[in-house]
């Protein structure tokens, strides 16, 4: 009963914290994540040699519209409409999890934020029921324009290239305000899987997913969708 007792106190403590960093980070940009620290960490014990860790803030007006619109497209096209889950998808990949199908990610770009920002990978309920909560909160406390522009800033576009400057520089060695419609595709195509496809040596499947990530930019009405964000 004492051991039940101290496990809800650390589990409230630490509810609080992370809702205080939450209702922080509305103002403050994150000097770091979770992810972040777990990628650097990843890489001490790893044999794979050429991590370069990169992580360089920008604010909403120093990005490219079409950086926005290009990850809206290709991981969150409702992401204006809802209020942190998108029940439609998540249906969908319990339905296709059921029938034995490949599950493509259901999680938004507000469950994305959070997951990156405090927790770790994986799929476990215990997770998921964190990462929920801290949605939210995220809902709750930030604008979307803000949640957008935290993922933007957050997101790993290749193997310790964490943000849109950071990938802007190191693939096309401009700032991340210059991004062409494709230059912004290409990065959005590899968010799947940032440590398995490239940018700088895309493949097939990298480059037909580019292209459908620009049909869907076009279909979605084009920077207007993302600029009038509140």
């Amino acid at each position: 009963m004492r051991l039940l007792r101290g496990l809800g106190l650390a589990l409230a403590a630490w509810a609080a914290v992370t809702a205080g960093v939450v209702v922080a980070l509305r103002w403050i940009d994150p000097p770091f994540t979770s992810f972040m620290v777990q990628s650097r960490v990843a890489a001490l014990f790893s044999d794979r040699p050429g991590y370069d860790f990169d992580y360089q803030w920008r604010d909403w007006d120093q990005i490219s519209p079409n950086a926005a619109l290009a990850v809206v497209a290709a991981e969150d096209q409702k992401f204006p409409l809802h209020h942190g889950f998108d029940f439609k998808q998540i249906d969908k990949a319990l339905q296709d999890r059921e029938r034995g199908r490949h599950v493509r990610g259901a999680s938004t770009i507000s469950q994305q934020v959070a997951k990156n920002l405090f927790l770790w990978p994986g799929q476990s309920w215990f997770r998921k029921g964190l990462e929920a909560g801290i949605t939210v909160l995220i809902e709750l406390a930030w604008s979307k324009q803000r949640i957008l522009e935290v993922y933007l800033n957050l997101a790993e576009f290749g193997r310790g290239s964490f943000g849109v400057q950071a990938a802007s520089r190191r693939f096309f060695h401009k700032d991340a305000s210059r991004l062409t419609r494709a230059d912004a595709a290409l990065l959005a195509a590899v968010l799947p899987a940032p440590n398995r496809f490239r940018v700088d040596a895309p493949s097939n499947y990298v480059r037909r997913r580019q292209a459908w990530i620009q049909r869907q930019m076009a279909s979605l009405g084009g920077t207007s969708y993302v600029q009038g964000l509140e």
